[in-house]
């Protein structure tokens, strides 16, 4: 059996930003830091990830602002309050350095999935260097993101009829009725937060900014090609293209026919978290 513990740490400003440890029952051999996506929580990447925790592999994720433990209040969230989303990509940073300190000489994954991803993808250009490896989860590029218009359950309007207006995240009918039946899930960040993620987007496709990223990190894209977050693929291939074109040398992708939004939840997620799983094996056996 692998150990949970929770501890606080303070943002830039003094918030208290809530965290997970799960620690395998064995020695570590790597740790995988985890940057959840909107209107979820950071406890929803327990139950899929075993598989890594009895491989070695510990796992650390923080609630974002605005969202699980770290909302003060059922009021706050979806409220990153007056650091906005630059506030949120710190804690980011920060969470990265306590693992460091935990664990010296591990290497360290950083995964972003969704509004987690695009907070990933500000974090590697000013941070790659406290991380070993980069995995985007959920993702698109991000100018080419498109704001839901009604909140998260309007992002599957395009998708016609469904049973659930969550249905866009996964084929399981189970795995969406938990997250409708979860309190913390299933809200919109506020309009000012909203504008304070876009605000702060711009380092995501500026070529410069992309030149800072070590060129010698290892990537892993993974994603369900009938996403609506990235469109049939038409918003994320170009972000592929972008890494390489600043000169990432290991970038590796899987893309999972008729997945949609959580692959980790998805119905072949035994299958998309044995690839996970794999290649974080690769990147800590370096």
């Amino acid at each position: 059996m692998s150990a949970e513990d929770t501890f606080t740490f303070d943002g830039s400003d003094g918030a208290k930003i809530f965290a997970y440890r799960w620690l395998p029952s064995g020695p570590v051999r790597g740790v995988l830091q985890i940057a959840h996506g909107m209107g979820e929580h950071s406890l929803r990447y327990r139950k899929p990830l075993q598989p890594l925790l009895d491989a070695g592999i510990a796992i650390y994720s923080n609630d974002h602002r605005g969202h699980g433990r770290t909302a003060p209040s059922r009021a706050a969230l979806g409220e990153f309050g007056p650091g906005g989303f630059t506030a949120l990509v710190d804690d980011m940073a920060r969470l990265s350095r306590i693992v460091r300190e935990e664990n010296p000489g591990k290497r360290l994954i950083l995964m972003g999935h969704s509004m987690g991803s695009f907070a990933a993808q500000i974090y590697v250009v000013d941070h790659s260097e406290l991380i070993d490896g980069y995995i985007l989860s959920g993702s698109a590029a991000f100018d080419m993101l498109q704001a839901p218009r009604g909140g998260l359950s309007s992002i599957g309007e395009g998708m016609g009829k469904t049973r659930t207006p969550f249905d866009w995240l996964s084929r399981d009918e189970k795995q969406v009725d938990a997250y409708i039946a979860d309190p913390l899930c299933g809200f919109t960040v506020t309009d000012a937060s909203r504008n304070s993620m876009f605000a702060a987007g711009a380092a995501a496709f500026d070529p410069t900014a992309l030149a800072r990223i070590r060129k010698d990190l290892p990537f892993y894209i993974f994603a369900g090609d009938k996403d609506p977050i990235n469109a049939d693929l038409t918003r994320l291939l170009p972000l592929v293209q972008r890494y390489r074109d600043a000169g990432i040398k290991n970038i590796v992708t899987d893309f999972y026919a008729g997945g949609r939004h959580e692959m980790l939840n998805e119905t072949n997620r035994d299958e998309v978290v044995a690839n996970l799983k794999n290649w974080i094996e690769r990147v800590i056996a370096k």
